[in-house]
């Protein structure tokens, strides 16, 4: 498989022009503002860069805010792997086709059956009675939709709440709730989190045809609600290549966590059980549809091991907080040595 070489100036002008067109005033503002009481500056000089920066480093706007932007200098800026570069990636090397297997949750579950490590029924397909079966056999289940994003759809339910297996069945229908899978069991370790949620990683892998390299590798945690999205109100920290958090949280506000919020488990230090598996895992996840060779793997602990939640042909971007760890270098080159663009 060859590499890719370079993003393509046209596919990146028509990006940047529809960021134009959709630009939210109100989100700029809230991002601006939060970045100005980082850096001590203006929020009109905020604002300016964050603008510059969209243009100069292909940055958006809330990887501004991530990634502490107001404060690198050019060179640093550089050095990061930004949310338009990586949506260009996805683009050049997954195949279109194939990729749609990542974005419907109802097909990627039949291809990788073997790795999910859960039972899973989808709605459509059995009458109420089956529902009933299975959501009774196992408690406590998880809804979703099945080709949705950031979590949207995403439902956690206990068999007791439900009295009428016709109506859930219909609400499900209507919701487009379409998939119901058994609650993943996760390790005690990663439980001690927090245990609102399952506690999972991102690993986004790049598979050459021959070799998978990791380019990132993430701990997410939940805060409270039922997922671990960002979008949800959870938060994330980075890995090394050891599996070991060295660097607090942070959540989509910008909040920082050295250790959890509810559970009070340390984050700095944590160290999550069976990496070593989990990198022989996403090993072969990755050989599985070769044509889609970079995506972002959600992977939980399970008492007994990895198993796999989904796959992102959009892998999203995950960095650590300048602020918070100290690292004012992003992973872009870590990426071009793989990839090669």
């Amino acid at each position: 498989m060859s590499a890719a070489r370079g993003l393509g100036l046209g596919r990146r002008v028509r990006y940047l022009l529809t960021r134009a067109r959709a630009i939210n005033l109100g989100n700029v503002t809230r991002i601006a503002r939060e970045a100005a009481k980082l850096a001590r500056k203006p929020v009109a000089l905020v604002v300016i860069d964050m603008l510059w920066s969209s243009v100069r480093y292909e940055t958006g706007f809330q990887d501004y805010l991530d990634w502490d932007f107001v404060l690198l200098t050019r060179r640093e800026r550089r050095t990061y792997i930004t949310h338009p570069k990586s949506n260009h990636l996805a683009k050049k090397l997954n195949d279109p086709e194939l990729r749609k297997i990542f974005a419907d949750k109802a097909q990627f579950n039949p291809r990788f059956d073997r790795w999910l490590g859960r039972e899973w029924l989808d709605v459509r397909s059995v009458d109420a009675d089956a529902v009933r079966d299975f959501v009774t056999r196992h408690g406590v289940v998880m809804v979703k939709v099945p080709d949705s994003l950031s979590g949207y759809g995403i439902e956690r339910v206990e068999a007791t709440e439900i009295t009428d297996w016709e109506s859930f069945r219909a609400r499900l229908l209507e919701r487009r709730q379409f998939l119901v899978e058994d609650f993943i069991a996760q390790h005690d370790e990663m439980a001690s989190l927090n245990p609102s949620s399952v506690n999972s990683l991102r690993v986004i892998t790049y598979f050459d045809g021959d070799r998978t390299h990791v380019l990132a590798s993430v701990l997410k945690m939940g805060n409270g609600g039922p997922i671990d999205n960002f979008s949800g109100g959870g938060m994330y920290t980075m890995l090394d290549d050891d599996g070991v958090a060295n660097s607090p949280a942070f959540d989509e506000s910008g909040a920082t966590y050295a250790t959890h919020p509810l559970s009070g488990t340390p984050i700095v230090g944590f160290r999550v059980p069976y990496f070593d598996r989990v990198l022989a895992f996403v090993d072969n996840l990755s050989r599985e549809i070769p044509e889609v060779p970079y995506v972002g793997w959600d992977v939980a602990i399970a008492p007994d091991g990895p198993v796999v939640i989904e796959g992102n042909p959009n892998s999203g971007v995950y960095q650590s907080k300048p602020s918070v760890s100290g690292i004012r270098t992003g992973l872009l080159p870590r990426y071009r040595a793989a990839i090669g663009f």
